[in-house]
């Protein structure tokens, strides 16, 4: 079963489940979300704090990355201070990609020091335009 939420996905990876699948089953459930009109629903519990830090901002980035992507609102929990690294993180450790990544960062990426492709949240299910 897919999560509906991003607190679902926190719940499950703080039980044992891989990140990436539960990300890839939140993120189709969000883009029926968007076609259906329960897409902001989705955003607006708090996650539980994980382990990884990465993880955690990261939760945050998706957040607000899809809230400002289809026009919804940013939900508050995404702004604090432990959603935020103190380092850098790239997703490719390709040196020869990090100058690609810093420039095509999404801004929710970017500003919590999360280096990625210019669509990370990507998937099949994804509207093709906000709205």
């Amino acid at each position: 079963m897919r999560p509906a939420t991003l607190a679902d996905v926190a719940r499950r990876r703080n039980a044992g489940e891989e990140l990436g699948p539960l990300l890839a089953g939140f993120l189709d459930s969000f883009y029926a979300g968007l076609r259906d009109g329960t897409a902001q629903a989705a955003l607006i519990e708090p996650p539980r704090q994980l382990t990884e830090v990465r993880e955690h901002a990261l939760l945050g980035a998706v957040a607000e990355h899809l809230a400002r992507r289809w026009a919804l609102s940013v939900p508050e929990w995404s702004d604090e201070p432990s959603r935020f690294l103190k380092r850098p993180y790239f997703t490719s450790p390709l040196q020869g990609l990090k100058a690609l990544l810093i420039a095509e960062s999404p801004l929710a990426f970017r500003r919590r020091l999360i280096f990625t492709e210019a669509e990370p949240l990507r998937r099949a299910r994804m509207p093709v335009s906000p709205g």
